[in-house]
């Protein structure tokens, strides 16, 4: 896998040959989405753009720390941990929504900025000492990755780094996850 410190450049966390750049030209704000008041950052037209999709992808690979497994958080971070998995030929373990999951589960509620929700994960997803890169597409709040990242500490795994495409650095998400290097595509 790769190695070597996270950069930071130009406002972002991770360089990647104009990787803030790439993200910020894909990037659409839809307004009161999913409820009043919330302006959602839909990153689909980037998933959709094959060149700029594999450009992400690589663009989290160069930066990223050596890993042993990619988790990636419902539903976005599934396409990013999918990218890098099949590149890196990494295991993928899906942090999903409750009741997704069909075997035993270890399950973690937590709160968003717009109501509760709670993930799973299987509870052998991951061994002791796997060292895990876990993705998701926004860094809002920080709940959500919190909670991820105490499920793959359930399973005696750890987190080594958590990567975002972007950031929304006025909700203070990052604070939430002292402890864990943080990086992203785009901070805004």
């Amino acid at each position: 896998m790769m190695t070597g410190p996270v950069p930071a450049t130009k406002g972002s966390d991770v360089d990647g040959n104009g990787a803030a750049q790439l993200v910020a030209d894909h990037v659409l704000d839809v307004l009161d989405f999913p409820k009043p008041g919330i302006v959602f950052k839909d990153l689909s037209p980037l998933f959709a753009d094959g060149p700029a999709f594999r450009q992400t992808v690589d663009a989290i690979i160069e930066a990223a720390p050596e890993f042993d497994l990619v988790a990636g958080i419902e539903a976005r971070g599934f396409l990013l941990a999918a990218g890098v998995g099949y590149a890196t030929s990494t295991g993928i373990i899906p942090v999903r929504k409750a009741g997704k999951l069909p075997r035993a589960t270890h399950a973690e509620s937590y709160d968003l900025e717009y109501g509760t929700a709670t993930l799973e994960i299987h509870t052998d997803a991951a061994l002791a000492g796997q060292r895990v890169l876990m993705l998701d597409d926004v860094l809002a709040t920080g709940g959500t990755a919190q909670a991820a990242m105490a499920l793959i500490d359930r399973t005696g795994a750890s987190v080594i780094a958590f990567t975002v495409l972007l950031e929304l650095a006025f909700l203070n998400g990052r604070s939430r996850l002292s402890g864990c290097p943080v990086s992203a595509l785009l901070t805004v």
